[in-house]
């Protein structure tokens, strides 16, 4: 072969890796949710509506996808309630063992409520702590209740360790009213489709006990009792923190369908919030996971006042 023939052949294969596309990073696999929406207490009629949406956010933005383990509503009949209650248990003993939760990154409670039989609620909580994270929504804070008669829970060791690590503890609600929420952090991924005011038409406003601003990092507040207008205060609505190495973050609101989701009516084609309502609560609820499972930054610390 010539010297001009060796050349051209050389030429010919650098013009041919030249033609190939660079290999580009495969794309990162989606995060794992174990969406919990058990009650053994109140059962809220939106939490179909929630697992459709939260199932439905996984599914259009490839973040992550779902498993749903749920309980449905208690039955009165006795025998019936009685068995109920074992298949819950089993059900969550199946999803929620020490073993199981290896295989997720997160855990979504939605609208749980009262003293759930978890398999081992000490493993659960060392997972969150250990690096997974935690998103609440709405009745996720009426569940697991703290003991009564302490002057300081946080002091006497008697808050419920699931109380700890959310940050805070349903105390009572009144009447659905139109709020105002306040957005605290309007950089935080939660609260960057917001605008400096959240308002909603028709929601459940929950009141907090066992709740202390120096350990969370407040997201949504309301200046204003939500049922007595002429009651000034700060209300917390949502918030984040860090817990040991994972994060967990907690919004109050979600007891509506229409909150949920922008193309629900009622029986009677009846919505109280409009669609956009729903959006923007989708866009909260999603930039809160995407921080729990630390796929966007955003900060944690607790506000100084």
């Amino acid at each position: 072969m010539t010297t001009r023939s060796r050349f051209l052949q050389l030429a010919a294969t650098l013009l041919l890796f030249a033609a190939i596309p660079p290999a580009t990073p495969a794309a990162e696999a989606p995060k794992k949710l174990l969406v919990v929406t058990a009650t053994v207490g109140f059962p809220h009629s939106s939490i179909p509506t929630a697992e459709k949406v939260l199932a439905q956010l996984g599914e259009k933005t490839g973040v992550f996808t779902v498993d749903i383990v749920g309980s449905g509503p208690r039955p009165r009949d006795k025998a019936q309630a009685t068995a109920w209650m074992e298949k819950m248990t089993k059900d969550l003993a199946e999803k929620m063992n020490p073993e199981a939760l290896k295989k997720y990154d997160g855990f979504i409670f939605a609208n749980t409520t009262g003293v759930l039989p978890l398999p081992d609620k000490k493993a659960f909580l060392e997972s969150i702590r250990g690096g997974k994270a935690f998103i609440g929504m709405h009745s996720a804070s009426d569940t697991f209740h703290a003991e009564e008669g302490a002057p300081d829970p946080y002091k006497s060791g008697l808050i419920d360790p699931y109380t700890r690590m959310l940050g805070g503890e349903f105390r009572v609600h009144y009447a659905q009213v139109p709020i105002d929420c306040l957005v605290v952090d309007p950089k935080h991924p939660s609260t960057t489709a917001l605008g400096d005011v959240f308002k909603i038409a028709q929601e459940e406003v929950y009141l907090m006990k066992n709740y202390d601003a120096s350990r969370v990092h407040e997201l949504l507040v309301l200046d204003k009792h939500p049922n007595d207008k002429g009651v000034w205060g700060r209300f917390p609505v949502s918030w984040c923190s860090n817990y040991g190495q994972g994060r967990v973050f907690y919004t109050s609101l979600g007891h509506r369908e229409d909150v949920w989701d922008p193309d629900w009516k009622d029986g009677k084609g009846v919505r109280l919030n409009s669609p956009e309502v729903a959006e923007r609560y989708q866009a909260h609820i999603l930039g809160g996971i995407k921080w729990a499972l630390g796929l966007e930054p955003g900060d944690a610390k607790p506000q100084t006042r």
